[in-house]
């Protein structure tokens, strides 16, 4: 047995972590069927050279426990910027104990607001109350380093947006850093390593700033132009720096910073980005540089959140698309096409003349003329340009280009001003958003299906810049909704955990007293009277419920707890006679607008607070709250009798609605009796009959529909839905050239939304039939029950869990079905085979005996510890035992 891949809440060897009792994680890898991990040491120490003998800060000696995720540090307190040193080993059932682990740190973060000596600064001709943006200022501050560095951090903050840079060098590869927060509530921190940056003499350090968030000028309808934090660009930094002789030097912010505009004249986050090369300052971040001209910095106000460290992924630029087709649309005006709708940016290589302005504006569509179509997505942005960057020539050769401070959502560029004929390489498209790492695939043998996969994937990553926005142009808004009904297809393909532990942390900042919670998150004040209610809301409930499922850690389920409560608090204020209706119901069914749902919202609405309820319930038994868990319990029992008493006609069997939406309601929510499941089921099979085989649905439906046939064994009739090409289906949009998914049914309103995406979800548990467990969570025992349909020859996926690789594919053959699973160390599973294949089964090492089958109903079930397996079984019936 070998352990690996440590890490520290979610991240490997992280900076500036600030939980006082950081949770450590490790894998467990082996050839040997069934491991299990028995016992494991820890030790934990100030320096790599006393973790052997001396491990100064911690060591548990052998603890008997087979716990490898989220073991809570418990040694001596740790202070601020303290870097901890620590490994593991582990025992399997034979007592073995395994190798020492390679060795791994993590570094404190600030913990105390006294921590922060630097003050705030920012350029003393900012301004605020204007209509237009104030040219991005540039700081700078030298700084004479005698001896020899051995270590050095950075910790920094800028906003909206900052890029730091130490001697010509930009510091770290993100971009748009900070993220996005309430900044009168929390303001994010970097930590860096600028050792290597560095050197004896004469350092330079510098700060380029941007709106972003923080100076949002513009005039939009969810008025970010009035939010309580708003004032002009800011920065604080504060640096540490080690010597070899021991001592000790701190470089702060200051009023002896100097600044100067630059040659970025314009940046509004919703509207683009000006860039003069005639205006760059050579050399500016550089020893040598004449800042005689430039203004000392002025101290200002705090923004007046506080300091927490950013630890979640950064957004980065991480992929780079070259245009696939170009088009000529008029005199010096050309579309570039690069292929894929994405979020980001156009980076331009061009030549001409001194003064020169090349125009770049963005769109996901083209109009019949092959035009730039933005109807659809700039109807909500109401001063200034949409989407457009302004790029003014220096006239020296070949200028290389691209924005630095905004980002768009986009395919098509219209670029306008060129005086030289372009070529595909004039412009590429650069992908940006955070950097979510991935941890799921699937595929199929129908090209339709993987598609769609590839398009949830897509509108999932570009629509995630610091929090979960509904799309990444015409809003770029958090709604709660979008990410509440995407969180399990992103938990099995992405690894968003830290990323949602932040973007919870905005929920609580815009929660009210009342407990009340926007639609939006962060907010400046719009959405607590719109947009919100409890399908939306439930993002407060179900994002920590399912981080609990999919990684078996309840450290969010614990630091939201409270709000969670405040927030039931504030629905059951809104009750009227046991039943809920104050929100967004079926968003976007396919004909009628957004809001013209046959399903009453009140049907929907209840079923949520159910959820709520019931969440609360399992999160007080989680973290042994006994009195909480009962009143909890008694109170998600008196919701559920008041649903079935307003909603279900036990005669007719029918949901008040009567469609599709409302049946796989009570299906999917828990609403229905066990009895009255088939019944349901089959009324809800009708309902699909009716529509061809078809949603008629918006985003709440289409998750409950998809699930609720799948818990039935019905996933025949899933693919049907999930197959079809045309109107209303996803494939209904590929059809028409998408390559993200769509807001609407009808293909109005935005290109590039997440919020029909769970059927990825079902892919990975309809079909593959990968599925975490409830009683133990994280995938520590993982249910397999694959859903075998005639149209499909193969289906697989896969999914990295914090134990493991868990794997499942299957395949039909005329000699009947084959299943390869795999199962990582320190889990077990249960492999439930689809219904009509019970005949002669076989694993392919010959493994197989008595303990390891049962039967299920019609069904063989098959028990296993980790490994990788292949079954192979024919098609029959399960003999009568």
């Amino acid at each position: 047995m070998e352990v690996l891949d440590l890490i520290c809440n979610y991240w490997s060897e992280p900076l500036g972590v600030e939980t006082l009792s950081p949770r450590l994680s490790w894998k467990l890898s082996t050839t040997v069927r069934g491991a299990l991990q028995t016992a494991y040491q820890l030790r934990a120490a100030t320096s790599e050279s006393r973790l052997k003998d001396d491990p100064d800060l911690w060591d548990t000696g052998k603890v008997p426990s087979d716990q490898s995720l989220h073991v809570p540090y418990a040694g001596k307190t740790l202070g601020s910027r303290q870097v901890v040193f620590w490994q593991v080993r582990a025992w399997d059932q034979a007592d073995q104990p395994s190798a020492w682990s390679s060795v791994a740190h993590f570094e404190m973060g600030l913990l105390a607001a006294d921590d922060w000596q630097a003050p705030w600064i920012a350029s003393p001709e900012g301004r605020t109350e204007i209509d237009h943006a104030v040219p991005a200022p540039h700081f700078r501050k030298e700084v004479t380093v005698e001896d020899s560095v051995v270590q050095a951090r950075v910790y920094v903050s800028g906003l909206g947006f900052y890029e730091l840079r130490v001697n010509g060098h930009k510091v770290g590869d993100a971009v748009l850093s900070p993220a996005f927060t309430r900044y009168d509530q929390t303001v994010l921190y970097q930590t860096f390593d600028i050792t290597p940056f560095l050197r004896g003499g004469t350092n330079v350090f510098g700060i380029v700033l941007g709106n972003g968030w923080y100076n949002g000028f513009t005039d939009d309808v969810w008025d970010f132009r009035q939010a309580p934090w708003r004032a002009q660009p800011k920065f604080r930094l504060q640096a540490h720096l080690a010597f070899a002789n021991g001592d000790e030097r701190v470089i702060l912010s200051g009023s002896d910073w100097k600044t100067a505009p630059g040659p970025i004249l314009f940046d509004g986050l919703r509207n683009g980005e000006t860039y003069d090369a005639r205006r760059e300052l050579p050399g500016w971040d550089v020893f040598g540089y004449d800042d005689s001209t430039w203004q000392a910095a002025k101290i200002v106000r705090s923004p007046g959140g506080i300091m927490a460290s950013e630890q979640m992924p950064p957004i980065r630029v991480l992929q780079t698309l070259t245009a696939v087709a170009v088009h000529e649309i008029g005199p010096k005006t050309f579309v570039f096409d690069v292929g894929q709708n994405i979020s980001g940016w156009a980076r331009i290589r061009v030549r001409g003349a001194e003064g020169t302005v090349v125009t770049l504006r963005y769109s996901e569509d083209l109009d019949k003329d092959g035009h730039l179509d933005t109807s659809h997505i700039d109807c909500f942005i109401k001063s200034g340009d949409f989407q457009t960057d302004r790029y003014v020539l220096k006239g020296d050769g070949e200028e290389v280009w691209e924005p630095r401070f905004v980002y768009h959502g986009f395919r098509y560029v219209e670029v306008s001003g060129l005086e030289e004929p372009p070529s595909a390489h004039t412009l590429s498209g650069r992908v940006v958003h955070t950097d979510l790492a991935s941890r799921g695939h699937f595929a199929c043998s129908n090209p339709l299906l993987n598609q769609i996969q590839s398009a949830a994937r897509w509108s999932t990553l570009t629509n995630y810049h610091g929090f979960p926005t509904d799309c990444p142009h015409r809003e770029k808004n958090g709604w709660t909704g979008d990410a509440a009904l995407s969180a399990e297809q992103v938990l099995m393909n992405f690894d968003p955990v830290a990323a949602y532990q932040k973007w919870i942390r905005d929920l609580k900042d815009v929660q009210r007293p009342s407990g009340q919670i926007p639609g939006i998150a962060p907010t400046g004040g719009w959405g607590y009277n719109w947009g919100s209610g409890p399908a939306w809301d439930s993002a407060l409930f179900l994002i920590p419920w399912y981080v609990y499922q999919y990684t078996g850690d309840g450290a969010l389920l614990a630091s939201t707890y409270a709000s969670m409560q405040s927030y039931l608090h504030f629905a059951l204020s809104m009750a009227d006679g046991g039943i809920f209706d104050f929100g967004l119901g079926d968003w976007c069914p396919p004909t009628g607008g957004p809001g013209a749902h046959a399903c009453p919202t009140a049907v929907t609405d209840t079923a949520y607070v159910y959820i709520m309820a019931t969440v609360l319930q399992q999160a007080a038994k989680i973290l042994d709250k006994d009195e909480d868990e009962v009143a909890y319990a008694s109170l998600a029992v008196k919701i559920r009798a008041a649903f079935r008493r307003h909603f279900l006609d036990l005669e007719t069997m029918t949901v008040m609605g009567n469609c599709q939406t409302a049946t796989a309601c009570a299906l999917y929510q828990g609403l229905a009796e066990e009895s009255e499941r088939p019944a349901l089921v089959e009324r809800l099979i009708a309902q699909i009959e009716a529509k061809d085989r078809h949603l008629d649905t918006g985003i709440l439906g289409a998750k409950y529909v998809m699930h609720a046939l799948a818990d039935a064994g019905r996933s025949d009739i899933a693919y049907a839905i999930a197959s079809q090409t045309s109107f209303p289906s996803w494939g209904y949009w590929l059809a028409q050239g998408a390559t993200t998914l769509w807001e609407q049914w009808d293909g109005e309103g935005s290109h590039n939304h997440h919020m029909f995406s769970d059927i990825s979800a079902w892919f990975y548990q309809g079909l593959a039939g990968i599925l975490p467990d409830r009683e133990e969570p994280g995938f520590r025992h993982i249910v397999f029950r694959p859903q075998v349909v005639d149209d499909l020859d193969f289906v697989e996926a896969s999914h990295d869990s914090l134990y493991g690789r868990i794997a499942c594919r299957w395949e039909t053959s005329a000699a009947g079905l084959t299943v390869r699973v795999s199962v990582p160390a320190n889990c077990h599973a249960t492999l439930h085979l689809p219904e009509g294949y019970a005949q002669n089964l076989q694993e392919d090492q010959g493994d197989l005996d008595g303990e390891m089958v049962d039967r299920q109903g019609d069904h063989l079930v098959i028990a296993m510890g980790s490994g990788d397996y292949a079954f192979i079984v024919e098609r029959g019936p399960l003999k009568s035992s």
